[in-house]
């Protein structure tokens, strides 16, 4: 039986004063300015903010409502409102804050006072409700005709200095969104402050000035009978027509692609400075970024190699992601060398170390410390990826003829780039970039990634941890400070192993198996399995015993070369009593075996391509083969 609380079907039933809240909270997000801005809005009960509290913010953009709270939804409007400003106006900045001396007309200082917090909440919610008063947002919560407000001081300072020098309380809230005692404004006592030169800024005040300006161009178009499309004179759009006029590598690209500059687009998918969608050939950048047209030129350099080089499509299993940064390193490389534009310095993933390394190569070193990689940030940002849709198929099936056909054409524009570049001598392309634009004519080895996602599977990556029982490398240059070392989590002898049992028959290709222990060696190397089990077995096994992976990939002298009997093999691994009970174990054969195969163990199957297991199996089969065959 349902609660009274309950709806019909269970669900909670919402109290009037939740109800307002959501209609004002609605009213917020359709409105043409205060919709588009930042702010994360948490509702909240009473007793986590206080029976008399309707609002909080904090300096990180939080805003906490009291759900509990009966107002007019015209009057939540008003308060989430006056809430957001607060972080507009940089009302949390060590830059704006008033200083601790008070001036007379002539600008010396009379005397010295201490920060009072609350009266500066006080005089900047006085300045905040004259604003909104004067545009008209929502309902206010006091009287209109108080003098305060009527006042002739200009900002936040004045009117600070006001309250100071006539002895206001500091005690009594009058216009903002706390209770009578209380500030609204949660860490004033920590004020923020911004390194300039690292391109630190506040992008709280960034994106109401740029939402402040469409709203005011939206307005004067609509006066004027027309409406605006993407203006063809912005730096982002000059910089997009340079590579169509004068960078052949990218002009073909270029010019397939639309530039999208409307901060809602970018509001709406939380998009901080720039992202990609292959899928509607769009790339989208957030107009509230004040880069010059070097940095654009850069960003969109970024997002057409994106493209051109197929790095959604080649994602093939992994983590969206990681393997997202794993590009995003691999390009920006590639760009610092060709000198295209400016490097922003905000968002931008470069690590020199990481140069003339591959995508693949660098997305398996980051699994080794995937929590370290997660905290990056593309120029999507807040933890997105710059490819759009990347490692998901959004579209229905019969789109993705289309996606091919535009996966067909955005390789033959890159390629079709790269011979006229190189013809016309045009710049400096790094070799990298040359050598993964001669392979996107290459056929993809399926295989391979299906393989290391089975490494994946069965082996997690050993997270590292500091310890002071071994003393860091950088310890005798600070003798008196204590270092740790970092190391990888100890493991027991044969508690990260595999097996491999390899078919030695006449009918396997020497070329074939060194080419499968190869891989295994290397993924096994890259997820820290220090040793394998191997057996080799045609007519009877072959116990090897364990070897290390390097020993795997080059030092192993094949034996054997009689029939094809594996299960012998099989029983030899569940017999040994130093092979863990739930070891993986991998097959190397050509699948001609004489007998259904009876495994306990978690296994897979490596056969070459155009070979086949004579019986069905639920585990993994994988079908390698040789270049160019």
């Amino acid at each position: 039986m349902a609660s009274k609380s309950s709806g019909k079907h269970g669900k909670k039933k919402l109290s009037p004063a939740e109800k307002n809240l959501q209609a004002g909270m609605r009213l917020l997000h359709n409105h043409s300015l205060f919709g588009g801005l930042k702010g994360e809005l948490l509702p909240r009960n009473q007793q986590a903010l206080g029976k008399t509290t309707p609002a909080l913010v904090n300096s990180d953009g939080y805003i906490y409502l009291n759900q509990d709270i009966l107002l007019a939804p015209k009057q939540w409007l008003f308060l989430i409102a006056h809430c957001l400003l607060h972080l507009a106006f940089g009302h949390f900045d060590a830059e704006n804050m008033p200083a601790y001396e008070i001036e007379d007309s002539d600008g010396k200082p009379i005397r010295k006072v201490s920060f009072q917090p609350f009266l500066w909440n006080e005089a900047c919610d006085i300045y905040i409700d004259r604003f909104l008063i004067d545009i008209k947002v929502g309902e206010p919560l006091f009287d209109i005709h108080n003098p305060l407000l009527t006042g002739s001081q200009k900002d936040e300072l004045q009117i600070y200095s006001y309250l100071i020098e006539n002895h206001f309380s500091d005690s009594e809230q009058l216009f903002g969104t706390g209770a009578p005692n209380q500030c609204d404004m949660i860490g004033l006592q920590n004020p923020l402050t911004y390194h300039t030169e690292n391109g630190d800024h506040n992008r709280f005040a960034a994106q109401f000035a740029c939402h402040m300006a469409n709203c005011v161009t939206d307005a004067v178009s609509q006066a004027g009978g027309h409406t605006l499309s993407n203006p063809a004179n912005t730096p982002a759009q000059k910089a997009a027509k340079w590579f169509i006029d004068h960078y052949p590598l990218l002009g073909g690209l270029a010019s397939h692609f639309s530039i999208i500059e409307d901060y809602r687009v970018c509001y709406q998918y939380d998009i901080q400075i720039a992202a990609i969608d292959t899928d509607v050939q769009e790339i989208y950048i957030n107009p509230a970024n004040r880069y010059s047209q070097e940095h654009w030129k850069f960003i969109l350099a970024h997002e057409y190699l994106h493209a051109g080089l197929l790095h959604r499509e080649r994602c093939q299993g992994r983590d969206p992601y990681l393997w997202n940064i794993a590009c995003d390193f691999v390009i920006n490389s590639w760009l610092n060398e060709m000198q295209i534009g400016e490097m922003p310095q905000d968002g931008s993933l470069y690590d020199e170390t990481l140069r003339g390394m591959s995508a693949e190569s660098i997305y398996d070193q980051m699994l080794s410390d995937m929590r370290k990689y997660r905290k990056l940030n593309t120029y999507h940002g807040n933890g997105g990826g710059d490819i759009l849709g990347n490692g998901t198929n959004q579209l229905p099936t019969q789109n993705r003829r289309q996606i091919t056909t535009l996966d067909d054409f955005c390789k033959e524009a890159l390629q079709q780039g790269l011979e006229y570049h190189k013809q016309h001598e045009r710049g400096y392309l790094p070799a990298g970039l040359i050598e993964e634009i001669r392979a996107l004519s290459m056929p993809v080895i399926p295989w391979d990634v299906q393989l290391a996602n089975w490494f994946d599977l069965h082996f997690e990556p050993l997270e590292k941890h500091r310890t002071y029982a071994r003393p860091s490398r950088r310890q005798a240059s600070t003798p008196d400070i204590p270092r740790p070392h970092y190391e990888s989590a100890a493991i027991s002898e044969y508690s990260r192993t595999f097996g491999v049992i390899i078919d030695t028959s006449g009918s396997m290709s020497a070329k074939l198996l060194g080419m499968a222990l190869g891989s295994i060696a290397s993924y096994a190397t890259a997820k820290e399995v220090p040793m394998a089990r191997v057996v080799f077995c045609d007519a009877q096994p072959y116990d090897a015993g364990y070897l290390s992976v390097e020993d795997i990939a080059g030092r192993v002298r094949v034996q054997g070369r009689g029939g094809t009997v594996l299960q012998p093999a099989v029983t030899l691994l569940h017999n040994a009593k130093d092979f863990p009970k739930d070891g993986p174990i991998l097959i190397i054969t050509d699948g001609m075996i004489e007998n259904r195969l009876s495994i306990h163990h978690e296994h897979a199957y490596l056969l070459p391509r155009g070979c086949r297991l004579p019986f069905h199996t639920k585990s993994p089969v994988f079908y390698f083969s040789g270049a160019g065959s």
